[in-house]
């Protein structure tokens, strides 16, 4: 956690002439599922209005001049003001994939952020953002697997690639827990789940081992047969969930 610790001060003290009000840690690194070198760095900095021009230049002289750091290409942060922080359909200044545009803040961050968020800067996320409804954090995952993941299930040609295999699946089973149980759960767990839930189990001990350590094949044919295994199986799973939501 050495460099990871190292890029998080550097970024913290590049923002301090802003004067942030808060910054916060949501994804793996706030759930106890960070791997270094492997997982992102999932940030929100909450800073004083307005979020003119000038600010907008100096946030992408920063990330800029972090480009260089090791980890530094996963580091995401988004950046709202206590007056912009309600409303999940809100959009905000965001940097990730080395460039800056604007996004929202989802359901499922902001209720990551009220339940694990990791406070790495000023005040808790509590003190800000306002928490989320009863119900939005569900219709909002549905959502997701119905009009972003099911769609994507019939496009053959990127599930050959690791990440729509893996995010494909646990977001899956994360969106379960989500809707049968109203909670969230780590990455970790969702691939504890998975087996339980019909996954094909080989393709979840591939996404494992690709995430925490082991052996992993990567001949074509393995590939191919993966990407037929994983689409069989999420597109009738998906429409099961979203047909009992």
């Amino acid at each position: 956690m050495q460099q990871t610790e190292a890029l998080l001060d550097r970024f913290l003290a590049g923002l301090a002439p802003l004067a942030p009000v808060a910054v916060w840690a949501h994804g793996s690194l706030a759930a106890g599922d960070y791997v270094e070198g492997r997982s992102d760095l999932d940030l929100v900095a909450v800073l004083p209005p307005p979020v003119g021009p000038r600010t907008v230049w100096r946030l992408a002289v920063l990330h800029a001049r972090l480009r260089g750091e090791p980890l530094a290409d996963g580091l995401h942060c988004t950046y709202l003001t206590p007056g912009t922080a309600a409303g999940a359909e809100r959009r905000h200044l965001t940097w990730a994939h080395e460039r800056l545009f604007r996004r929202t803040v989802t359901p499922v961050t902001r209720a990551e952020l009220h339940t694990v968020g990791r406070v790495l800067h000023g005040a808790p996320p509590a003190d800000v953002l306002p928490p989320v409804p009863d119900g939005e954090l569900a219709a909002y995952v549905v959502r997701d697997q119905r009009d972003y993941w099911r769609p994507h299930v019939d496009r053959a040609g990127l599930w050959t690639r690791d990440i729509w295999v893996d995010l494909g699946l646990v977001t899956f089973a994360r969106a379960t827990v989500t809707v049968r149980e109203g909670r969230l759960i780590s990455k970790r767990e969702a691939l504890e789940l998975l087996p339980g839930l019909g996954a094909p189990e080989e393709v979840v001990a591939d996404v494992s081992a690709r995430r925490y350590g082991g052996a992993v094949a990567a001949d074509e044919g393995w590939i191919r047969r993966r990407a037929e295994s994983v689409r069989g199986y999420l597109g009738p799973a998906i429409d099961a969930l979203v047909a009992g939501s």
